[in-house]
């Protein structure tokens, strides 16, 4: 029986949890049909696929919906365990290192990534405090990867892995913090304060557009950024202030 692989994703391309599933399915070679959603409309198939969450990405596998962008990444990996190499480590112990810093990443790397951008202009001390705690905790992650990837290019070592899918999702949004939003020099990932990440970084990106799944442009992050997180933001706080 032929495998029938579907991924509900968003419309903007920049969405780091879809992303996320695009580079596993790509690093693992896996086809599949890209099914973008329009999250203002949301489809029966998405309400259908995720009714608790009601958000993307959603991997459909043989008619089996599979949500939330970590569970997808672990599940193409045992669902697919031949061809491409394994995402994450064979030894029990690594696994669970990996899956630690991936809790880490999602919670202590990029919620004050992106509250940076949340940050009006004129509110330069918050935005340095937050500049700071995603640099600290990008300094933990640049540990981690000495521990993880034992002098090689990857978190996974000689290949791209679980950990690398996980930080990599994000690249388009340090450097779109690091464009966009004023006042943040040097870049949030630079070589004087993580010099084995800022290198990992651009090993990265050649990898991902060695399997067909670039790294988005820093432009769509912006535009995603006035177009729909900003108006967002400010209903949030227009409705909170009455």
């Amino acid at each position: 029986m032929a495998e029938e692989l579907k991924l509900l994703g968003s419309l903007s391309g920049v969405s780091p949890y879809v992303i996320r599933a695009q580079m596993a399915l790509a690093v693992k070679g896996l086809a599949h049909d890209y099914l973008p959603e329009d999250l203002t409309r949301k489809s029966k198939l998405l309400l259908d696929s995720n009714p608790v969450h009601k958000s993307v990405p959603v991997l459909i596998h043989n008619g089996k919906p599979v949500c939330d962008s970590l569970v997808i990444v672990e599940y193409v990996d045992e669902a697919f365990p031949g061809g491409a190499a394994a995402l994450l480590p064979a030894d029990p112990y690594h696994r669970a290192v990996a899956r630690f810093w991936a809790a880490f990443i999602d919670s202590k790397v990029f919620p004050p990534c992106l509250a940076i951008l949340k940050t009006a202009a004129a509110e330069a001390e918050e935005k340095a405090a937050k500049v700071k705690e995603t640099v600290e905790a990008l300094q933990l992650v640049e540990g981690a990867f000495g521990e993880c990837s034992k002098r090689k290019p990857f978190f996974g070592g000689d290949a791209v892995g679980y950990l690398d899918v996980v930080l990599g999702c994000y690249l388009c949004w340090f450097e779109g913090v690091s464009e966009i939003a004023g006042g943040v020099s040097p870049p949030l990932l630079d070589a004087s304060r993580t010099p084995q990440l800022a290198a990992w970084a651009a090993r990265f990106r050649s990898a991902a557009d060695a399997v067909g799944c670039s790294v988005p442009r820093v432009d769509k992050v912006e535009a995603y950024l006035n177009n729909v997180l900003k108006p967002k933001w400010s209903a949030a706080a227009a409705a909170s202030s009455h």
